[in-house]
């Protein structure tokens, strides 16, 4: 084994879906910083190209809630070695308060999209005999809070859609995980971010003592994609600063 290039990525076609901004363009960062062809899928161009500039890689408008467009774009963009598909929406409401419309639109990002993701672009990878698929779930998908019940159904539903799919693509060399993020300052919690209140008691919940910032998941992203996780699939790897781990913050006196 040669350790010294455990992490890299060279010769291998990354694409990153949700390239645009936040945890997927640092992902696709990190992924061109080791090597990797990185591919930066986004709905909104503009954001993808920018990546694309930044990683040296190419970009392509992509929405994931086309079904046919998914296929498409699995298909066109030939042999695809790693997969990382970080889309997603929220609707912070309690339940009685959602309404089907709502219900709808979470679910159809969240969980619908990703299994057209799934299948479209693990479909070619199976064919190949190689490849690492890698969703983003969420610390929702274990723990939940009021106001999150629709978003945390969703990313539960999505940890399990990727357990199955590591089962039944492992025989073919094909490795699917998810990255568990806690708390990271992304435009998905930007409501979060402006009210103090709401900020501080995050930052509080966490082992660390705040919240993490996007190229803090970056790391999962390329140790999942890399051969240093030759043996890993099936997992769910928390980067979450430890909120998962703590019940409570109460020190009890010496």
């Amino acid at each position: 084994m040669d350790y010294e290039r455990l992490f890299r990525l060279d010769g291998r076609r990354a694409v990153v879906i949700g390239a645009g901004s936040g945890i997927g363009r640092e992902s696709a960062l990190a992924l061109a910083a080791h090597g990797a062809e990185v591919v930066c899928a986004d709905r909104d161009l503009s954001s993808a190209e920018e990546t694309a500039r930044l990683c040296g890689g190419t970009a392509v408008r992509l929405d994931v809630l086309d079904g046919a467009a998914v296929r498409e774009a699995a298909d066109g963009l030939g042999a695809v070695d790693v997969l990382v598909f970080t889309a997603a929406t929220n609707v912070r409401k309690r339940l009685l308060d959602y309404s089907a419309e709502e219900f709808e639109r979470v679910v159809d990002l969240n969980l619908r999209a990703s299994f057209e993701v799934v299948r479209a672009f693990g479909a070619g990878m199976v064919e190949r005999g190689r490849g690492s698929i890698i969703g983003f779930a969420s610390i929702r998908a274990s723990v939940t809070e009021p106001g999150q019940g629709v978003y945390s159904a969703t990313k539960a539903g999505l940890v399990q859609l990727l357990r199955t799919a590591a089962a039944e693509f492992g025989p073919h060399g094909v490795r699917v995980n998810a990255v568990a993020p806690g708390v990271v300052e992304t435009p998905l919690t930007r409501q979060i971010k402006d009210n103090p209140d709401w900020y501080g008691a995050y930052a509080a919940k966490s082992a660390l003592g705040r919240w993490a910032q996007a190229p803090e998941m970056a790391g999962a992203v390329v140790y999942l994609a890399s051969d240093a996780a030759s043996f890993v699939t099936g997992a769910v790897l928390y980067v979450d600063g430890g909120w998962t781990a703590v019940d409570g913050r109460f020190n009890p006196p010496n």
